[in-house]
């Protein structure tokens, strides 16, 4: 048994038949920018946001370990890193956005909603990268705030998803952070670069938004951070101590 299986199990909800009362709104996010305190998402726009991306992405050994647990990734030119970026901005399946600090300095990550299903009320954050500038920062936490308040309160979502790679620990330990329950792992799920990956799965239901919402906006504020930036307070810890699940 893995250190992470050792200390990770499934999240124990009572199973439900009930009719749902209210259906899901069946809104598609738009490609729209999300502004936040710390962070701006603008949407994906390959000739604008390429250069920055590829530095951001590409432009240390670092840097470059950002692909180790994507699917794809990394790339021999920002040409080709371009291309790429013009497919996702074409693409309908799934909406890309750009990250960038608040201050207007350049764009140093990106994220997704995907498997976007709007009339079950489904969808998911992911293709997440953050450049080392946005590492372990108050800006990336508020970047996936921004998309979780945008499904959850002004979309109308149901389900918020978030799958990782089994073995990639930061990524799990961030899902759990952020206030993921942990739903199981689906084994040789998919193969990527060659090999296999198992997928960790973890979810938001909509009655339990309210409160993981209200703990990241408490986190989130001003008075929560030092002169120097730092946290006075642990948002894991603070995401451990939150009840279980209200849903009976």
């Amino acid at each position: 048994m893995s250190e992470i299986e050792n200390v990770e199990r499934p999240y124990p909800r009572p199973l439900s038949g009930a009719k749902v009362g209210r259906l899901p709104p069946a809104l598609v996010p738009a490609r729209t920018a999300l502004v936040g305190r710390y962070v701006m998402l603008e949407p994906l726009d390959a000739a604008r946001h390429a250069s920055d991306l590829f530095e951001a992405s590409h432009g240390s050994k670092a840097a470059l370990r950002i692909w180790d647990y994507l699917p794809w990734g990394p790339w021999k030119s920002e040409a080709e890193f371009a291309n790429v970026l013009r497919q996702q901005t074409a693409g309908q399946d799934r909406i890309y956005y750009t990250i960038r600090l608040a201050a207007g300095e350049k764009a140093c990550g990106q994220i997704c909603f995907l498997d976007i299903q709007p009339e079950q009320g489904v969808i998911e954050i992911g293709s997440i990268w953050f450049g080392l500038t946005l590492r372990r920062t108050r800006s990336a936490t508020e970047s996936i705030y921004l998309m979780l308040r945008y499904a959850m309160d002004d979309l109308g979502y149901r389900r918020m998803q978030w799958r990782c790679n089994a073995l990639n620990a930061a990524s799990r330990a961030a899902a759990r952070r952020l206030g993921f329950r942990f739903e199981g792992i689906f084994h040789n799920h998919m193969i990527f670069k060659g090999r296999n990956r198992d997928t960790a799965w973890y979810s938001i239901l909509d009655d339990e938004w309210p409160e993981v919402r209200e703990i990241m906006e408490r986190w989130l504020a001003p008075g929560n951070f030092d002169q120097s930036g730092a946290a006075k307070t642990s948002l894991a810890a603070l995401m451990e101590e939150r009840g279980p699940s209200r849903r009976t």
